[in-house]
Order: C-alpha cells, then structure tokens, then sequence
C-alpha cells in the first residue's frame, strides 16, 4: 500500500511539473529579443541574416519543456563555463586542431582546411550547428588568412553576438561594412546588432541604408521598423512593417509593438484599422475587446465584445 501511495505522488508530481512547463514553454523557453519575437508570431522575418533561428519548432519545445524541467531539477552542478572574451582573445593566435565528433562529420570534415574560403566555409558549418566556439575559431583564422573576405568577418560578428560579445560584433561587422559598404545584409546585421544593444539611432541609421539598398527584403523592413519604435516613431516604424508584409499585418506588429510600451489607445488606433482590413480577425477583435474594457472605454469596446462573442458562437457552432 506504501509503494502504491508513493507511485501516486510520483506521478502526481511529474503531471504537476509537466503541466507548468508546458504552460510557460512560450516563455521560458523563448530566446532572443522579446520585440523580434512578437513580429515573428505573426509570420515576420527579423534578426540576422546567416544566423540560426534560436526559436526552433514551438511544438517541440513545449513537449521537451517537462524533461528540462526535470533535468534541472536533477542536473550535477558542475558545468562547463561559457567561453570569455580572453578566451576569445586567443582565437587570433592559436592553432587549429582537428575535432572528431560523429554528430556533426560536415562540419569536422573542413576543420583542417588550409584556405581562408575552406575555414570561412568550416566556420559556417559550426555557426550553423551552434557550435560557436569552433565557428569563431574558423572564422577568426578565415580573417586573418584574407583580412578583406567580408563575409568571414560579417558571419564572425553573428557569432559573437550569439555569445553576448557585442563590442566584438561591432567591430566584427564594421570591418565587413569596410570591405562591402554596399552590402544589404551586412549593414542589417550590424543594424540589428546595434538595436539589440540599445543603440537605436545608430540602428536605424545602418538599418535604412540597407533598406535602401534591398527595397524589398521583409527582413530589414521589421528590424528597420522595431528600431523606429524604440524611438518612439510609431507611424514611421507602421510604414516599414506595412511594406514588409502588407497593411493588416504591419497594422497588427504596430499594435503590439505599443502595447509592449503601455500605449493602449494608440494601440487600439492600429487593431482598429487591421480589423476594417479583416472584419474577422479573431485576434484584432479579442485585444479590441481587451483594450476597451483596459482603458474604461466602455460604449467603444461594445462592438469589440460583440465581435468575440460572434466569433465564440460560430466555433461552438462548429464543433
């Protein structure tokens, strides 16, 4: 009787502990800069060009969510430290050694390349694998082989933005915008760099010259337009949204974006004009009804709450 009341709380605490983690999977699990994924939610490209998508597949994450949980609970305290910038600082000198690793043979097979093109492509390799510490070393000697091969240095600064060295990206990429200056994607990378530190006017500045250079890269537009909104300029950051993916979405990230900073009447401008795109857009109607009922605007969110409770209606209709 003991054993089986044990092998009840076991349970109980595993479906308690999955529970939770699922629940705040979207969360927690969620990497990256907050603004970039609310425009990602809604199908936006943004970030960096070359990069791997720290995101992944939602559903995956929320099923690995429990036995992460579970791993941290038990996991030895012992960890390997994340690499420093002095360690960083010896990549220009060190060698390069051959690393087996059967997870990732590609990646291994170029690690004893000669060339500066045959390192940039190895670095590649591991920047995509996530192997960071190998991807910097590659990139580094690529570099220093071929001080004037943009990309190994613009791919060097991706990588040392995804282990927190922003002075180094900086740099990284501004010796790529150096040898490319006319280069879309590089000036992207160093805008949204610049954007992820703080640095907005600069962002912006990088950020339009790309877009002027690439009218049409949905990408540079959102990064140009969540840029904007950190400085405030709403309808400016409205119109590169709109031309990256159409007025109801771009009418939808604005709306977000000025929740995000507690504008809530602007926000509702926004909602308002993507529903009278899409009468029926469940969610512009829901955060309609939200946003009246936040502000005390109750004769306006009349139709809003009638909206959700149509919309509520034809689902149960439907089932």
């Amino acid at each position: 009787m003991k054993k089986r009341r044990l092998i009840a709380i076991v349970i109980a605490f595993i479906l308690t502990v999955a529970a939770t983690a699922m629940w705040s999977a979207a969360t927690v699990e969620r990497e990256g800069d907050p603004d970039a994924n609310v425009l990602e939610d809604s199908g936006s490209e943004t970030g960096t060009v070359d990069a791997p998508k720290k995101g992944g597949n939602k559903v995956v994450r929320v099923l690995a969510a429990p036995f992460k949980a579970f791993g941290k609970l038990f996991r030895h305290k012992d960890r390997i430290e994340r690499m420093s910038e002095k360690d960083s600082d010896k990549f220009a000198t060190v060698g390069v050694a051959r690393t087996e690793d059967g997870r990732y043979p590609e990646a291994d097979k170029t690690s004893t390349s000669v060339t500066a093109k045959e390192h940039l492509a190895a670095g590649r390799e591991f920047l995509l694998a996530g192997r960071l510490n190998e991807a910097i070393t590659e990139l580094s000697t690529a570099a220093s082989i071929d001080p004037k091969l943009s990309e190994a240095h613009n791919l060097l600064g991706v990588a040392y933005d995804k282990k927190g060295f922003a002075d180094r990206a900086k740099d990284a990429y501004q010796i790529a915008v150096k040898a490319q200056p006319e280069d879309p994607e590089i000036l992207n990378n160093l805008g949204f760099s610049l954007y992820q530190n703080g640095n907005y006017r600069a962002a912006v500045d990088r950020l339009k010259r790309a877009a002027k250079l690439a009218p049409n890269d949905a990408r540079i537009l959102n990064n140009l337009g969540l840029a904007l909104c950190r400085l405030g300029k709403f309808d400016d950051a409205y119109k590169q949204f709109a031309r990256a993916t159409g007025a109801y979405t771009g009418n939808l990230n604005t709306a977000r974006m000025l929740e995000r900073f507690g504008r809530d009447d602007d926000a509702i401008k926004y909602y308002e004009a993507a529903r009278r795109i899409e009468p029926n857009s469940t969610l512009a109607v829901k955060r309609l009804a939200d946003l009246y009922k936040r502000t005390g605007r109750t004769d306006p969110s009349q139709p809003a709450d009638n909206g959700t409770t149509a919309v509520a209606a034809a689902s149960t209709v439907g089932k």
